[in-house]
């Protein structure tokens, strides 16, 4: 008998239990890392990397040093420390009006310019370039009350004094230009110290880019610089024309510089001006007493008469004043002993 499946009660299968998810763990997500190193950096190559590092250390130290010791890096020096007269200086005197010009430009700008200095002993230098620099930033020190004053210098290495004194005189006729009578005064100080042998090899060296004219009248203005140099109180205004007259003057007239040397003294002229003015008269007044003295001379002094000599009976020779004619007369000067006369002069040397 078959039952309907409608009367067949219905079973009921349970549903599953479900699970509460739990956020994801965000470690799962980071990138994996990296695997550990497990191979050893061997010790020489730390040996190897520190003897480089220290040799390109000591190169930079050493290139340093060596561009310091050849001019090739400015460093600050304490003026202090500086020999201002290592050199005997090459300008007799300065312009006040440049030094203000130049105090105030340093004030506003700043050094500039390296000043050039040569190493000492005891840790002091010597200024070959520069004094008027120096000059300025002491004032500007001192202006500000400032304990040590501070120069940028360049390190040189003359081979030779020589060097020095070309370097310094050099750098002047550039900068500012020397008077002749400075240029001079150099080389003769240049001799006196021991640097050259001869005046003349003082004006080569050191004026060796000059023509032989301006040499020329420089080696003039020694005896100017000789005489009177001492004397003087405003030598470097001294100009080209009247320092050649009186270096004429005084190689020609011995007396004349003791002249002038006591007129100086006397007058004590308190400008160049009236020092230059002075100077000229006195040289005016030399040059017509010795005009005078020559015309008198010259006036004293017989003229020359021609000579007459009596050779040997018959023959006379006769010389002219200047020496330039001679004439022979009489009756012994026969054809035939002016013939053998002539033929004997033309083959005289």
């Amino acid at each position: 008998m078959t039952i309907p499946s409608s009367l067949v009660p219905s079973q009921e299968v349970p549903m599953a239990k479900r699970k509460r998810l739990t956020p994801a763990n965000p470690a799962f997500f980071a990138d994996p890392a990296p695997a550990a190193d497990t191979a050893k950096r061997a010790p020489i190559a730390d040996v190897a990397s520190d003897a480089s590092a220290m040799a390109a250390l000591e190169e930079l130290t050493q290139r340093r040093k060596d561009d310091l010791e050849n001019g090739r890096l400015v460093q600050s020096l304490p003026l202090s420390q500086i020999d201002l007269n290592y050199l005997v200086r090459d300008r007799v005197a300065f312009d006040e009006a440049e030094m203000e010009t130049l105090v105030e430009s340093i004030r506003t700008r700043g050094q500039q310019m390296p000043i050039e200095v040569v190493v000492l002993d005891g840790g002091r230098y010597g200024l070959i370039s520069g004094w008027r620099r120096c000059e300025a930033l002491r004032r500007l020190a001192e202006e500000a009350g400032q304990g040590v004053a501070m120069v940028e210098a360049l390190l040189r290495k003359p081979d030779q004094a020589s060097d020095a004194y070309l370097a310094m005189v050099e750098e002047n006729e550039i900068r500012v230009g020397l008077s002749y009578f400075e240029r001079a005064r150099i080389a003769m100080k240049a001799v006196e110290q021991g640097v050259f042998d001869t005046e003349k090899q003082a004006l080569l060296s050191l004026f060796r880019a000059a023509s032989r004219a301006k040499r020329s009248k420089i080696r003039s203005f020694l005896t100017v610089v000789d005489a009177l140099g001492d004397h003087l109180t405003y030598p470097q205004a001294i100009g080209e024309r009247l320092g050649l007259g009186l270096a004429k003057q005084i190689e020609d007239d011995a007396g004349f510089a003791a002249k002038v040397l006591g007129a100086l003294q006397q007058a004590k002229p308190d400008s160049a001006e009236a020092e230059q003015a002075q100077l000229q008269a006195l040289l005016n007044e030399s040059l017509k007493q010795g005009k005078t003295v020559s015309n008198n001379a010259e006036a004293k002094a017989p003229k020359p008469q021609p000579s007459r000599q009596e050779l040997r009976p018959g023959l006379v020779a006769v010389t002219s004043a200047k020496g330039d004619r001679l004439e022979l007369s009489g009756e012994a000067l026969t054809p035939q002993l002016r013939a053998k006369l002539l033929n004997w002069l033309k083959y005289q040397r």
